[in-house]
């Protein structure tokens, strides 16, 4: 396998798997650390997509590896600083080769760390209906796709592969995890959010929401982990195509969950459930394209 070859799965002999995400796949390596491979899969409305998107575990990665380095600052991470290709075997190192990251294994948090700097998607849909995102009351007259006066932060459950993740009030949070580690997770998303949006802003991209995961470590002490700031966990918008009141272009997958929102299934439009209808030829390109832009504008 080249390193330009898109990995849909990858398949490693010398490593126990432990599971297949919607994007990354986990090895165990030993009892203390994982093999966190990105392939090239695409999720859109909780379906795996069936074509590839060439490119895309790499560009993931690289993006994940430039804000765990700007971040930490704020919070330790789960990074080991070892080399992934020291732990397969010569014949499986094309697979993990500028797409994957050894990494600490931690508990996970059973929460996601959602916060919002403007009002989109799921958020938008509920403040039209209440006045109100996860909870949180939000002054009138605002638009879809307005600043909000100051970020929020509105956590979700994390849901099995096929379902959807479900927002949940932070009274909800305090519930599963406990006040004083909420409040903790609370407080460094926010710190993240606003350090790489502000950061983004400097390089012509809108941060207007994102997702962080984190984990405790054997000391009990919060790191980020997962994937942290990529299209795949956040809703990019270019400077240039912002407005209030439509939705802007973005650097995420947005470009494919329109596409399928229009395409048609035996007659119907797309239910979206399992199996997902095949992506055309130039859709699959331009969303290899539109990760790649917002790399490379993040990162020059």
């Amino acid at each position: 396998m080249s390193a330009t070859t898109p990995l849909l799965e990858s398949r490693l002999q010398s490593l126990p798997l432990l599971a297949r995400g919607k994007v990354r796949d986990n090895y165990a390596v030993g009892s203390d650390r994982l093999l966190m491979v990105a392939s090239d899969r695409l999720s859109a409305f909780d379906v795996v997509m069936g074509e590839p998107i060439p490119g895309k575990g790499e560009l993931l990665t690289r993006m994940a590896l430039f804000w765990f380095a700007r971040l930490g600052h704020i919070v330790p991470n789960h990074l080991t600083g070892e080399a992934p290709e020291s732990v397969v075997s010569a014949a499986e190192r094309a697979q993990v080769t500028g797409r994957s990251m050894l990494v600490k294994r931690l508990k996970p948090l059973p929460v996601e760390a959602v916060v919002r700097g403007y009002l989109a998607g799921s958020g938008w849909k509920e403040y039209q209906h209440n006045g109100q995102v996860c909870g949180v009351k939000l002054p009138p007259g605002l638009k879809n796709a307005s600043k909000l006066p100051s970020p929020i932060f509105t956590p979700a459950t994390k849901a099995e592969m096929g379902e959807h993740d479900e927002n949940i009030p932070f009274e909800r949070m305090v519930e599963i995890i406990g006040a004083p580690l909420a409040e903790q997770v609370r407080r460094v998303a926010i710190a993240l959010y606003e350090s790489a949006a502000a950061f983004a802003l400097g390089k012509g991209i809108i941060i207007a929401d994102t997702k962080f995961e984190f984990g405790l470590d054997e000391a009990g002490t919060l790191t980020l982990m997962d994937e942290v700031l990529t299209p795949d966990s956040s809703r990019f918008w270019p400077v240039e195509g912002y407005a209030e009141g439509i939705n802007p272009p973005s650097y995420d997958k947005q470009f494919v969950r329109d596409w399928l929102e229009q395409v048609v299934v035996d007659g119907r439009p797309w239910n979206k459930q399992a199996p997902a209808p095949a992506l055309p030829a130039d859709v699959v390109a331009r969303t290899a394209a539109t990760y790649r832009e917002a790399l490379e504008r993040l990162t020059a």
